[in-house]
């Protein structure tokens, strides 16, 4: 069964983007520590002049330095606090949210609508340079410098062996009841007019530092330090690699997240919440809708 809204309540369905710098990741965590979601809950709460929090699901959790251009959330509200607030919450979001995150819109999401569950992908890029002299100052919170120099061809044939539904433990911080098996549906880098090599990166869901290894498995490609087939033999073994490098989170940023048709989001819902297994495997558990970069 899909999830349903509860009685009395309007899904809400909010557009963003934030620079992760300053931020402590997207969840809001105990501590205390600045976080994406702490601050969106926060000016929720005092624009609408609620006493409670309205508790926010996202379509894919970012860790503490990742950007975001494209994320998507649900928020839950009361029938009368929307209907009092429709018209002018974007506004009012826009004059008590900090400037490193922005709302650009928000609208009653479809019938069904769930941001994690009912994605159909997610599509990150991973920025770096391999410029002799560093990164241009004016992007350096946005691009990593890698201090060899990349051969972007090397590096699109081994990502072009790791596209398909595998299991990415070996890319993967392993978490307790949760699969490693996703579905990469697309990988692919290009060097641009200005020398930033940009990789991107789409799948149905992403596991914990998935990302960010596997970006750190071709750059050793790119700059020769490992043959064209490391990445795929890394990934066949399905176990954690000391020689994987993950990446720093700067030069990572959440683009763009897809939904299926309105009259489809509740099936997808309830797929993504299916213990995933590969053919003839019989292994895997856990949720795979949602992940982490």
């Amino acid at each position: 069964m899909a999830e349903e809204v509860a009685e009395g309540f309007v899904r809400v369905r909010l557009d963003l983007s934030y620079e992760g710098k300053d931020f402590s990741g997207w969840a809001k965590q105990p501590s205390g520590r600045r976080t994406v979601q702490g601050e969106i809950e926060a000016a929720l709460r005092t624009v609408t002049r609620s006493e409670v929090n309205f508790d926010l699901t996202v379509a894919g959790r970012t860790d503490s330095g990742v950007h975001a251009r494209g994320q998507v959330v649900h928020v839950d509200l009361p029938e009368q606090v929307w209907a009092e607030h429709e018209e002018k919450l974007l506004r009012r979001l826009a004059g008590r949210l900090p400037h490193d995150v922005r709302v650009w819109s928000v609208a009653r999401a479809p019938e069904g609508f769930n941001a994690r569950f009912s994605a159909i992908w997610r599509r990150y890029q991973y920025r770096v340079t391999d410029h002799p002299g560093g990164v241009d100052p004016l992007i350096r919170s946005h691009v990593l410098w890698h201090d060899w120099e990349l051969d972007v061809e090397r590096m699109n044939a081994a990502s072009a062996l790791l596209v398909g539904e595998h299991d990415f433990a070996a890319y993967c911080k392993k978490r307790e009841g949760a699969t490693t098996i996703r579905t990469l549906q697309e990988l692919w880098w290009e060097r641009g007019a200005d020398g930033v090599v940009t990789g991107t990166v789409r799948a149905d869901a992403f596991c914990h530092n998935m990302v960010r290894s596997l970006v750190g498995a071709l750059l050793y490609v790119g700059d020769g330090h490992r043959d064209v087939e490391w990445p795929a033999k890394v990934l066949a073994a399905r176990v954690r690699d000391s020689a994987v490098h993950v990446v720093k989170a700067h030069g990572l940023t959440l683009e763009e997240v897809a939904y299926p048709a309105d009259e489809l989001l509740a099936a997808r819902a309830v797929e993504a919440r299916n213990v995933r297994t590969l053919p003839g495997s019989g292994a895997g558990s856990g949720e795979s809708g949602g992940g982490c970069c």
